[in-house]
Order: C-alpha cells, then structure tokens, then sequence
C-alpha cells in the first residue's frame, strides 16, 4: 500500500474510532530448563479444604522441575509466614537453597517477608503471568494431577486428610513420571525406596501377618489405603 493512502486512513477519525489498537508483538515464551535436583522449585496452595480436628484446610506443595519430586503439607492458613516456614524447615533445611522459587502471584509469594527471605537466602523468584496458566506448565500439569488425586481421598476422608498426605506421597513419588520416564524416588536419591513386599504386589489380606500392636496395624492400613489409591489412579491422571 502507498505511504500516501497509509497516511490518510490513519489520519481519518472515522477509521480510527472503527478499528481496535494494534497488537504489540510479544517475545515467544522461553522454556526454563533446570540442570539438576532442587535446582528450580515450584509452589503452590490447594485449598479450602475441609477443615479437620487440626484445623487445617491448605495444603502446600512444592514440586522440584528436574526429578518431579513432591511434597506437600497440611497447613492451618496460607498467610507468608507460614509458607516461609515451611519452605526453609522442611526443604531448604533438607535439600539445600534452591537457585529459583517459581509460584503464582498470590499475596503470601508476593509479600515483603516472602521478598526478604529469598534476598537474604539469594534465590530468585519468577511468578506466572496472570491468566496465562501455560506460563508454568509443568506445575499446572502436576499440580492438576495431584489436586485430582488429593480431592478424590479427601471426599473418603474428611477428618484426617491431613494425616494420609505423607502416605498419598510416598506412593506418588513411587510411580513413573511420563517426562523423565523414571519414579521421583530414582530421580532425586538414585535408588527405589525399601515398601512392604504385601503393598508392592497387592497380596491377599488372608495370608499377611496381623500386627498385635493398635498403632502398627493402622500404619499397615494406611499404607496399603494409600499405595492402592495413587495406583489406580496415577495411570489416568498423571502428564
């Protein structure tokens, strides 16, 4: 088109008023590889769950893009103090400061104590861009899986929730992740983890030893709850 009848119709206000504004051309998405275990971690909170006899109705999660290793944990509220405290007690303390926290733009990760603790620990923060989920597809893949998973044991179990999660994730991070092909345990430690032969291969309640002890006999029970629920339903949901 000639410059001249450019320069007229941009010119012309009835043209104008009819025409929306031009679209900024945006840089294309970058994909944020990670090189090794704890290297970038994702955060996330579920919630409001139904709250139980501890008064808990969050639930933290923290996922780890190389391995895919999660955890989660119950919590009473999701205020900036609490998820820092459990971020540098239960992670930091146990994997070492990761290079990058990655989380969505939610009050507490935006807080100045959120802010400061990352400062004096050196470790940078990236957040989602709002309404464009796709901008983490990794948690939101994961996370979708787990919030599937955690909804379907909560709605059997209203009361103590919060007291199942390590055993939900214990058989979670025991299934093979289609991305790395490999189980989050292998991934993160080099080795499977050590779980009851009966839980491993399902094996007839008739032929199990019976524990004696109260408390034994309910770890047997959770366990083989758990393992059997992430298992039947890992296939179908996990990306």
């Amino acid at each position: 088109m000639r410059r001249d009848v450019v320069a007229y119709i941009t010119g012309c206000e009835t043209c104008v008023r009819r025409k929306g504004p031009q679209k900024r051309k945006r840089a294309p998405m970058q994909i944020q590889r990670s090189g090794f275990p704890m290297e970038r971690i994702a955060v996330d909170i579920l919630g409001e769950l139904p709250k139980n006899a501890n008064d808990n109705k969050y639930i933290l999660v923290i996922a780890d893009y190389y391995t895919k290793w999660t955890e989660s944990f119950p919590m009473e509220n999701m205020e900036a103090s609490t998820v820092a405290n459990i971020i540098v007690t239960e992670i930091i303390c146990r994997f070492g400061i990761p290079t990058l926290i990655h989380s969505d733009q939610g009050s507490q990760f935006e807080s100045e104590l959120f802010s400061e603790m990352c400062n004096l620990l050196q470790i940078s923060k990236t957040r989602t861009t709002p309404y464009h989920p796709q901008s983490d597809g990794m948690v939101e893949r994961s996370n979708s899986t787990l919030v599937k998973m955690l909804s379907a044991y909560v709605d059997e179990y209203h009361t103590n929730w919060d007291q199942l999660l390590p055993y939900v994730m214990m058989a979670y991070r025991t299934a093979v992740h289609e991305t790395t092909g490999s189980t989050p345990n292998r991934m993160m430690m080099g080795r499977e983890v050590a779980t009851p032969v009966d839980i491993m291969y399902e094996l007839p309640r008739e032929v199990k030893s019976i524990p004696a002890n109260n408390w034994v006999w309910e770890l047997q029970e959770r366990m083989e709850d758990a393992h059997q629920f992430v298992q039947n339903h890992v296939n179908r949901e996990m990306l």
